[in-house]
């Protein structure tokens, strides 16, 4: 089998693009099956993100494979696979690990560096283990993809600036109040990993009044009590939004939350209100969700600014030293070229197995002719003869797959393991996910 990556990114799509694309948690068990019931996918993974959407696939053949994915991300996203041509990318083999460790080291965010693409990551991976939609190869990509993210992390200071899309998007708030977001209040739309790492943020940049409000009560009141937060029902939105002046919505939900209506009539209470500072403040809506959770009519009503993911890609200007890029590129690289070597060398194990299994069953086949004609052997006659057929053998084979083994290793070492295969009409089977104990802590 060989791997495979089809996706889409904010470097080549824009966010309209990836809300039809985004698959929700909700979906994403459903996705998964539509993958592996297409004839050429054996094994898959989604990544959805508020930055991409991709398959990470075990095909059968590049074509079939790619022509398969393409399928299933035109129908999740509802449009003829002509119109998401120009915004995807494609990597296969090599390439494809090479992107797989990239992205887990943040080399391919928005914000390079950041390190929730490793939770980002891990979910995924948890879900395709859930669904049983990863196998062998799959298992060993995802795990040595944390791995290497982890490495990245740890051996360099690629996330020394401590930016996230998060942090990236208050600045730009900030560039909007005199003084910064000191003091100002500000609510969070949303209780998951965006909306915990923006309620942390807002806490440490000291902003006035915080709220969380969530459509799970329960999340908001948990992540509000941590921060000393004051947590809203999701009822109460409108209300929130009129007493505010910087909010971030990062849900799940696959329908707007802040629609024109509620903002605008936020807007209407605020500016009734006497608090002659607010009415005169922008409303900062920073919508880090995707499929965007505030209306794109919003952006039309006075007083308002509102920054999504499109925006924000041309924000983001802090990246890191060069040195550590550097750094983390040549950990990548590697990386990448050793799990090409246990890749080809995993593939041709089972070419070697089957070649010994071959063997076994001539000697067995030829030792029981032999019985049948020599029946006069004693046991211990028999047991010599066994013994030493089976050594020459053995010892046949074995430089033959000492040496194959150290081929396959290698640039194109694939294929030797298919003249092997060719050469003794070999029938080898494929490993599939159930031969695998998955680490889903991602450590080797």
């Amino acid at each position: 089998m060989n791997l495979l990556v089809v996706g889409a990114s904010y470097r080549t799509a824009p966010v309209a693009m990836l809300e039809q694309l985004a698959v929700a948690p909700g979906e994403l068990t459903a996705t998964l099956g539509r993958l592996l019931a297409q004839p050429y996918v054996r094994e898959a993974v989604v990544v959805s993100t508020c930055n991409r959407v991709e398959v990470y696939a075990a095909v059968t053949g590049f074509h079939g494979g790619l022509g398969d994915v393409c399928a299933v991300l035109a129908a999740q996203a509802g449009a003829a696979p002509a119109e998401l041509a120009n915004h995807l990318y494609v990597h296969y083999e090599g390439a494809a690990v090479e992107h797989a460790f990239r992205v887990a080291a943040g080399l391919d965010s928005m914000v390079v560096g950041e390190a929730q693409i490793l939770g980002q990551l891990r979910d995924a991976y948890h879900a395709a283990t859930e669904a049983d939609s990863a196998g062998r190869l799959l298992h060993e990509l995802m795990q040595q993809a944390l791995r290497v993210g982890k490495r990245a992390h740890a051996e360099t200071g690629i996330d020394r600036a401590g930016q996230s899309v998060v942090t990236a998007a208050l600045d730009v708030a900030a560039t909007q109040f005199d003084g910064g977001l000191t003091g100002r209040p500000a609510l969070v739309v949303g209780a998951g990993a965006m909306g915990a790492l923006s309620v942390a943020t807002l806490s440490r940049l000291g902003v006035g009044s915080l709220a969380v409000t969530n459509r799970g009560t329960d999340r908001a009141v948990r992540l509000a009590e941590a921060y000393g937060a004051t947590a809203l029902p999701i009822d109460e939105l409108t209300a929130a939004l009129s007493t505010v002046d910087v909010v971030v919505a990062a849900t799940a939900s696959t329908e707007p939350v802040l629609t024109r209506e509620v903002v605008a009539a936020a807007l209407e209470r605020r500016r009734a209100g006497g608090d002659r500072a607010r009415r005169d403040a922008p409303l900062v809506l920073l919508d880090l969700a995707v499929p965007r959770d505030v209306d794109a009519a919003v952006a039309d009503l006075p007083g308002v600014l509102v920054v999504d993911i499109d925006g924000l890609a041309d924000a983001v200007t802090e990246a890191p030293a060069a040195a550590d890029t550097a750094a983390v590129t040549q950990i990548v690289v590697a990386e990448v070229e050793a799990f090409l070597t246990w890749l080809r060398g995993a593939d041709v194990a089972p070419t070697v197995a089957a070649l010994r299994g071959r063997a076994d069953d001539v000697v067995t086949a030829e030792l029981r002719r032999l019985a049948q004609r020599r029946p006069d052997f004693t046991d211990e006659q028999r047991a010599d003869v066994a013994h030493t057929v089976h050594r020459v053998v053995q010892r046949l084979l074995h430089s033959p797959t000492v040496r194959v083994r150290q081929l396959a290793a290698e640039p194109g070492g694939d294929q030797y393991a298919a003249l092997l295969r060719e050469l003794f009409d070999l029938e080898v089977p494929q490993t599939s996910g159930a031969d695998v104990v998955p680490d889903l802590g991602g450590e080797r």
